[in-house]
């Protein structure tokens, strides 16, 4: 098997070098940028698995650049470094499209840890089933989403939380279990960003329904399976 293409974007030399060494070791593929503008240039040259974001850099910001890539079709996940341990700021970068976030100083091995679990994400396990609900489709053996036949981008994160919701068939998942490594606000917030994706009207979500102190869960018309 391939090994991942990991893109480091990080103003510090030394924090790129650092990483770079210790991914690599740990089996990765690596390139390296100090700019969004740099990365930029890496994108087009390569197609990474993963970026691994600083969210201060010179010129254009982490959260900036996650946005901007969100916005790609086939667009990698992103694992956002950040020095601010604020939740709010936390919740910025999640808005932005990133899929998890490290605050720092962290230790490598976790970030390896996390790198490794985004990209298990990244990948569901096939699973011979499409859930239809309104006028989306979503493939569980390809974690692929469609709005009348169009592809919509999902994060690894979206993509596994609809995958547990569809493999749920309409029962209430709970928040806590939705959450996995990351915050229940961080859930609501990558909820409400699913709802803006799917529903009509996302203020009256008729697919993506809270379950009053239980979670959340999905409303499917049909479940095709092969």
């Amino acid at each position: 098997m391939t090994a991942a293409h990991l893109l480091i974007v990080d103003d510090d030399a030394r924090i790129r070098a650092l990483l770079s060494r210790f991914l690599m070791r740990e089996g990765y593929r690596v390139t390296a940028g100090a700019s969004a503008r740099e990365a930029d240039a890496h994108m087009r040259a390569f197609a990474f698995d993963l970026v691994v974001l600083d969210v201060m850099m010179p010129g254009e910001d982490g959260v900036s650049f996650a946005r901007r890539l969100q916005a790609l079709p086939g667009a990698p996940p992103v694992l956002m470094l950040t020095a601010k341990a604020g939740v709010e700021d936390r919740i910025a970068g999640l808005e932005a499209g990133v899929d998890d976030y490290l605050v720092k100083p962290f230790e490598p091995r976790e970030l390896a840890l996390r790198i490794a679990a985004i990209l298990r994400r990244a990948a569901p396990a096939p699973v011979a089933a499409v859930a239809h609900f309104g006028r989306n489709a979503f493939d569980l053996a390809h974690g692929r989403l469609t709005r009348d036949g169009a592809a919509l981008r999902l994060t690894a994160r979206e993509r596994a939380i609809l995958s547990v919701l569809a493999r749920a068939h309409g029962a209430p998942v709970a928040r806590a279990l939705l959450a996995g490594q990351t915050t229940e606000r961080a859930i609501d917030v990558q909820i409400a960003r699913l709802r803006r994706k799917i529903e009509d009207d996302p203020a009256n979500p008729l697919f993506l329904q809270t379950a009053r102190g239980a979670g959340y869960s999905l409303a499917i018309d049909r479940m095709e399976t092969s």
